[in-house]
């Protein structure tokens, strides 16, 4: 469980609520700078630091070592943080010139995400279910499937699904409304029977224990007033229920992660296409418009070249090939 939010603290407090406040009144979201700068400024506290001005390279650099980031894609974008923040900070002319001196980390070509095979996400459902009650998770086990589920079945973020309520939830037309999202802009999401007969059952687990369910309930909340933390989510995931799966990575890959559930959906989908005769470029800006992308160049990110797909990919090749020597042919 996180520990309760009371507001920024050090010198930097109200610099960086105003910072916020500017970057949202653009139309950014800034959830994940918000969670950084909450880190920088509880740092800061904790240092003693007790003007602005005290906040040097040196100090900077020993927040950044705090993190223990040994991914440098992970480590450059806690660097852009700091560095666009005490950017904005010396426009506002609050100090002469930025303490941000650190180098960014050079980065190799990124290994290929952790693909979850159809047996190792039901595993990780059953895993889930088995999670115990504690005084402050009731429905813990319940609660925890549905969310991997919705994760697994439909290619959601993370934090997308923490903010689920009951009338974002469509069980007759079986559609999700994702409001709110990463870019502003809210989409609706078809699922299956089967996810469709994971949240009834859910729902009604919820009704049986006298939560409440109206369409401003959200769907995952320990408390009945805010939903579960995405850090909740994820520390769940890797500290919990990954050890248990011991899965197989293989070389190259990059380890298994709860963002690799949404990689997954979209190379599971692609394949589908292929095995079906489908041209996935026919059919690309509906995946796109499923993950909440702007366009489907966006989308091609997350469709990581397979073994699978090469395969798919070569015997739909072959199936065309004796048609277009017989188009060239003398």
């Amino acid at each position: 469980m996180s520990a309760h939010w009371n507001g920024f603290q050090s010198p930097l407090a109200p610099v960086i609520e105003q910072y916020l406040r500017v970057k949202r009144a653009m139309g950014c979201k800034f959830a994940n700078e918000d969670r950084q700068l909450r880190v920088l400024d509880r740092f800061l506290t904790e240092q003693g630091i007790d003007c602005i001005e005290a906040i040097d390279p040196d100090c900077l650099q020993a927040f950044l070592a705090s993190r223990q980031r040994t991914n440098p894609r992970s480590y450059n974008n806690l660097l852009g943080h700091l560095r666009r923040l005490f950017d904005w900070i010396v426009s506002q002319q609050l100090l002469s010139a930025s303490p941000v001196q650190a180098k960014a980390q050079p980065q190799t070509a990124g290994r290929i995400p952790f693909l979850y095979s159809p047996e190792a996400i039901r595993q990780l459902l059953t895993l889930c279910q088995a999670l115990p009650d504690n005084n402050r998770a009731p429905l813990r086990g319940a609660t925890y499937a549905t969310i991997f589920a919705i994760l697994a079945s439909v290619g959601l973020r993370v934090g997308e699904v923490a903010c689920l309520q009951w009338g974002d939830v469509d069980l007759e037309r079986e559609v999700l409304e994702i409001r709110h999202t990463k870019f502003g802009k809210d989409r609706l999401v078809p699922f299956g029977p089967k996810l469709a007969a994971i949240l009834r059952n859910y729902l009604a687990q919820q009704e049986a224990h006298g939560y409440g369910c109206t369409s401003t309930s959200f769907l995952f909340s320990w408390n009945g007033r805010t939903p579960i933390s995405t850090n909740s989510i994820r520390n769940t995931f890797r500290d919990v229920l990954l050890p248990q799966l011991a899965l197989e990575v293989p070389p190259g890959v990059f380890g298994p992660h709860v963002h690799g559930l949404r990689h997954s959906f979209a190379v599971r989908t692609l394949s589908n296409w292929y095995r079906k005769g489908i041209k996935p470029a026919d059919r690309l800006h509906y995946l796109s418009t499923i993950l909440g992308h702007v366009n489907p160049a966006s989308t091609a990110v997350y469709l990581t070249i397979t073994s699978d797909l090469l395969e798919a990919a070569n015997r739909r090749f072959e199936a065309f090939a004796p048609m277009l020597s017989a188009e060239v042919a003398p």
